[in-house]
C-alpha cells in the first residue's frame, strides 16, 4: 500500500454490451446514465476533479468521458488500469489533489481493500472515494442518481 497524498475516486465503468472482442465492448444506454450520474453527483458533492485517468478499453474510456462532462478535465488513459492489481499511488502520483480513476473489477475492489482495507464489491458504476487511506463512500448507481437529482 502507497501513502495517498490525494483524495482518490475509483469509478467502475458504466453497463456494457457482452461480447468481443473485450476491449471494444460499449456501454449500453444505462451504462450512459450510470456514467453520466456518476459525474452530476461528484459536482452536486462540488468536488474538484483535477484529473481523470482511464483504462484504455471502451467502456471505460466513455465512462470517464461522461462523468468528466461536469469538470474541465481531460481524460488520459493508463494500461495499469486495463486488467490485472494495480498501484494506486503510482497512478495517481503527481496529477492533483482529487483524482478520478475509471476501470475495472475485480481491480478496483482490490485496490480498495489494499488502500483501506475495506471488503467491497464495486458494482458497474459505482463509486467509492479514499482520503488517505481511509474509506470515506461507497456510493451505488442508484445512489448516485439520487445525488445528481436523476433518480
Amino acid at each position: 500500500m502507497t501513502t495517498l497524498l490525494a483524495v482518490i475516486w475509483l469509478l467502475r465503468h458504466g453497463e456494457a454490451e457482452d461480447g468481443s472482442p473485450d476491449a471494444e465492448r460499449r456501454l449500453t444506454e444505462e451504462g450512459e446514465r450510470q456514467a453520466r450520474a456518476a459525474g452530476a453527483a461528484l459536482a452536486q458533492l462540488e468536488v474538484p476533479i483535477d484529473a481523470c485517468v482511464s483504462s484504455p478499453k471502451l467502456r471505460a474510456r466513455d465512462t470517464a468521458r461522461l462523468a468528466c462532462e461536469p469538470f474541465a478535465v481531460e481524460v488520459s488513459e493508463d494500461d495499469r488500469l486495463e486488467a490485472g492489481p494495480f498501484d494506486v499511488g503510482e497512478v495517481t502520483t503527481g496529477l492533483g489533489e482529487e483524482v478520478l480513476l475509471v476501470g475495472h473489477d475485480p481491480d478496483f475492489s482490490m485496490a480498495v481493500h489494499r488502500e483501506t482495507g475495506a471488503q467491497v464489491r464495486m458494482p458497474k458504476g459505482g463509486l467509492a472515494g479514499i482520503d488517505r487511506g481511509e474509506l470515506k463512500v461507497l456510493l451505488r448507481p442508484h445512489e448516485l442518481k439520487a445525488l445528481a437529482g436523476r433518480g
